[in-house]
């Protein structure tokens, strides 16, 4: 697809493609069928909840873009939360972004995260196209 960025191939065997990949960690990972986006966070620390969460899915979003699928193969997301008592201020926004499509399966967890300013960092596993997944 031009104009894509080439993802970083790690082993000739497997075909495992690395996205974003730094010193630490890949930002996704694609393998058998699968795509896996690593936890991801809010550039912008000074936001609210509902904003650090629509900057959040729009990085997952992003990266799903990048890997060649999108967010309506999702197979599962894990949001983490450092405040249980934001899970319905969570929701108006996520409910938005997954209206449309059935909705991944999801698990949300109250976790201390690693910065204070953090307001929520998800998670996700998806399809590529193409596969029976």
């Amino acid at each position: 697809m031009p104009g894509r960025p080439q993802p970083q191939q790690i082993g000739t065997e497997d075909m495992t493609d690395h996205y974003q990949v730094s010193k630490r960690m890949s930002q996704a990972v694609v393998h058998n069928g699968l795509v896996y986006i690593a936890g991801q966070v809010a550039d912008t620390r000074s936001g609210d909840l509902q904003q650090q969460t629509r900057e959040v899915l729009a990085k997952i979003d992003a990266l799903l873009k990048e890997a060649g699928t999108d967010k309506t193969r999702l197979l599962s997301v894990s949001v983490f939360l450092p405040h249980i008592h934001d899970f319905d201020a969570m929701n108006v926004i996520y409910d938005h972004w997954v209206d449309g499509f059935p909705p991944p399966a999801r698990a949300c967890t109250e976790a201390r995260l690693a910065d204070p300013d953090i307001r929520i960092e998800i998670s996700a596993i998806g399809a590529m196209p193409g596969d029976a997944a």
